[in-house]
């Protein structure tokens, strides 16, 4: 199932899923993990899907996918379940008795055809003598291996997440946040704007200001409850820099380190002094990852991966030190379940996805992105940077309304935006030279 280039290539006909959003991944059946389905695309890619984020109709047909595949594979799939070490460990025991078998039957053949006089009492007692310690050291070292193994390798199987432990991550932000869950998902919706102040301290902006967006509904940030280990993870290096990789729990997305041009965001000044800016949508999100959040949130997650596992600040669950961090940015700490951690350095929350996650097919990497996923609504067009602007302050001016300053050499400019009710949006830019032009816009 390994070789190189998979089954199928560039030409090869793959089916076509339909998602319960109306979205589609093409690619074939290949196996079931859990709740999810396993899809080969070409060139031997993977990517596992969600059961039930299926349409109704392809979720039947995965099911009898499924069936098909158990009733084919289904001695395979009791190893399967088994954690590697386990099969290694079994594997190695049935050669040990296999081998101390032989040398028995060995033994039995010696004692039958050369033991004539007492004068080879000796090399026979020797070799009773050499059996037993071969015995012994090989039932220790078998031992050994048993106990040892899942020290040394993740846990090939995860408990689901709890929804009271994610309930009590989010508990702090509501009623700005809105948590709900089904067998599959924990949902959270929001408008996507903090409690606290945005995009001051920006030196590269592209004229972009937070608005409110609707997480909400069918649209709402979507936490997986059954994270699953990825063979392979996949890097934030050369993936996602479309879309939110992480959810934070005041309700703001987080997006990759590397905006879509594959630059750190922080480092070349497009982030604010919490880790934000706004996209080409006016949505406010993290690049970098939210530590401040850590004041309100203790020593709980401050964020949740969209593969399902925990992010957490400076600190382990239990108060300690931050321990080593792997590849993927996080580890298994004193015996519990893996979990990412916020850093001040690259790649600052998700360096791999850890667990298993499904991409949206229409967006190949590096511009791909996670789904299921909530969406931003744009209603102006996007803007482009403003060169030499650095953003000194941003404040609410009124109900639904806020004043972003910012300075080129000596001099500010200003945009002063408000909305209604009826989502009217009004702009008013005025610039370093005195120029006040005005914008409305219908939501």
């Amino acid at each position: 199932m390994a070789h190189a280039g998979g089954h199928y290539h560039h030409g090869d006909i793959l089916n076509t899923w339909s998602l319960a959003n109306g979205q589609q991944i093409r690619g074939n059946f290949f196996r079931n993990d859990g709740n999810q389905i396993i899809l080969e695309q070409t060139e031997g890619r993977l990517i596992a899907v969600p059961i039930q984020a299926l349409s109704p109709q392809d979720q039947k047909l995965a099911r009898i996918k499924i069936d098909r595949y158990l009733e084919v594979n289904n001695p395979t799939v009791a190893i399967a379940d088994q954690q590697p070490n386990q099969i290694v460990y079994q594997s190695l025991n049935m050669l040990f008795w296999f081998l101390v078998g032989l040398l028995i039957i060995l033994l039995i053949s010696h004692l039958l055809f050369n033991v004539k006089s007492k004068y080879n009492r000796k090399p026979v007692f020797l070799s009773l003598t050499s059996l037993c310690l071969f015995v012994f050291v090989g039932m220790v070292a078998c031992k050994k291996s048993e106990t040892t193994g899942n020290t040394t390798s993740p846990i090939s199987t995860i408990e689901k997440t709890s929804t009271s432990f994610l309930d009590a991550a989010f508990e702090a932000y509501k009623p700005a946040v809105a948590t709900s869950f089904d067998n599959t998902y924990f949902y959270v919706a929001s408008n996507g704007l903090p409690a606290h102040n945005m995009m001051v301290g920006i030196t590269s902006w592209q004229q972009q200001v937070p608005t409110p967006q609707f997480y909400t509904g069918t649209n709402k940030w979507s936490i997986p409850l059954q994270p699953v280990y990825a063979a392979t993870p996949l890097s934030t290096a050369t993936n996602f820099m479309k879309g939110a990789v992480a959810i934070a729990v005041n309700g703001v997305p987080i997006f990759n380190a590397l905006n879509n041009r594959g630059e750190d965001a922080y480092l070349i000044g497009e982030l604010d002094q919490w880790g934000g800016h706004c996209g080409k949508g006016d949505d406010y999100h993290y690049h970098a990852a939210p530590l401040h959040l850590s004041i309100t949130s203790g020593l709980k997650p401050i964020a949740f991966a969209l593969d399902g596992f925990a992010v957490y600040g400076a600190k382990e669950p239990d108060g300690t030190t931050m321990a080593t961090l792997d590849a993927c940015h996080g580890h298994i700490y004193n015996g519990g379940v893996y979990h990412y951690h916020g850093t001040t350095t690259y790649p600052y929350v998700v360096g791999s996805m850890k667990g298993v996650v499904t991409t949206d097919p229409s967006t190949p990497a590096p511009e791909n992105q996670i789904l299921p996923q909530a969406f931003s609504s744009p209603f102006r067009p996007a803007t482009s940077p403003l060169s030499g602007a650095s953003i000194t302050a941003f404040a609410a001016n009124g109900a639904n309304s806020y004043l972003l300053t910012y300075k080129i050499g000596t001099k500010n400019g200003y945009v002063n935006y408000a909305w209604d009710s009826a989502n009217k949006y009004t702009f008013t830019f005025t610039s370093p030279d005195g120029v006040v032009p005005s914008s409305t816009y219908q939501r």
